[in-house]
């Protein structure tokens, strides 16, 4: 089998990055550095050579961890929650290649309409969480290590900094001379577009006075397709805004879709500004960075805590503005 040409790497080197250079699986890829059966000899070596010369270095703490005995960690999304989102599929990939090289196996709990896990594992990661959640409450009268993914004072948790998220997309608009500006959220009651929402807020308070606060558009469906139909509902009965804050790329792209289909050119009428910066979808968009690849680490990082009983810390991660196109002074 002839080799892919090997690909430059940013950061530390992942498995999936040895698998690719290798031109093998990621399975293979930790098949074959944990010395179990099933890898032939060639492959063998073509993974090791692949980790010499990319510098990658497995989690030793991960691996002694597992190799006492199978480690199994469930995901589980809180009930109700979209799955097939792009901030899922992306944070799982992410999540997947660190599980991977640690020997820790993941498998989907799904929650039952108590919004329980209908499942016992060894630990826990939680999505979605909400005010309400009672898997919280449940994993620790059980003593469960778990790790959520947002935050909640006196729980192992990892999250974007998104009110310092929703501050710098305000700040920025600002900058640019934007008076009239609209949120686009979901529910606010939720912590992370309830976070970034209040990020937004605070800072046009600060600039502009409590008065001055933007409206809010909720969309109930949280995909590109809401948005775009919520905007085009909303415009019909409200004077366009000179900008729009769109709490995640899906909405934004939804948003920018809604002011082409009413001659709105972005930028030079309309500037938008989304979260995420998520692959493709967030091409050419101004838009709140979130590292992906450090909120998997960290939750790894923390699930290990957890099951060797360290103490209990939470991890915010930083944000950054993006300006990219879909911005512009106000016209």
């Amino acid at each position: 089998m002839a080799r892919r040409p090997s690909t430059a790497t940013v950061g530390r080197p992942t498995i999936r990055d040895v698998a690719r250079h290798a031109d093998v699986s990621v399975g293979t890829v930790s098949r074959a550095l944990n010395d179990r059966a099933g890898v032939h000899p060639d492959t063998r070596r073509r993974v090791r050579d692949a980790v010499s010369a990319l510098g990658y270095a497995p989690d030793e703490a991960a691996r002694e961890l597992a190799i006492r005995r199978p480690v199994a960690v469930g995901l589980s999304v809180a009930h109700g929650h979209r799955r097939l989102t792009p901030f899922f599929v992306l944070f799982l990939e992410h999540l997947l290649d660190g599980l991977a090289s640690s020997g820790l196996r993941v498998r989907d709990v799904p929650t039952g309409p108590d919004g329980l896990p209908t499942e016992e594992t060894d630990a826990v990661v939680l999505l979605g969480a909400h005010p309400d959640d009672p898997r919280i409450a449940h994993l620790q009268a059980l003593g469960r290590p778990f790790v959520l993914v947002g935050h909640r004072d006196g729980v192992r948790s990892v999250a974007a900094d998104d009110v310092a998220g929703g501050r710098l997309a305000a700040e920025h608009l600002l900058r640019l001379g934007h008076r009239s500006l609209l949120h686009v959220t979901g529910d606010p009651h939720g912590q992370a577009f309830g976070d970034r929402h209040r990020g937004f807020r605070e800072a046009l308070a600060a600039a502009l006075g409590e008065d001055r606060a933007a409206p809010v558009l909720v969309c109930d469906d949280l995909t590109t397709l809401g948005a775009y139909r919520a905007l085009r509902r909303y415009l019909a009965d409200a004077p366009a805004p000179t900008a729009i804050f769109a709490a995640t790329d899906e909405l934004a792209v939804g948003c920018l879709a809604a002011a082409a289909d009413l001659g709105l050119r972005v930028p030079h009428e309309l500037s938008v500004v989304g979260f995420d910066d998520l692959p493709e979808i967030g091409v050419g968009l101004t838009t709140i960075r979130q590292d992906f690849g450090a909120l998997a680490r960290v939750t790894i990082e923390l699930l290990l805590e957890g099951l060797r009983g360290d103490p209990v810390r939470a991890v915010r991660l930083p944000v950054h503005l993006l300006a990219r196109g879909t911005t512009a002074e106000r016209g």
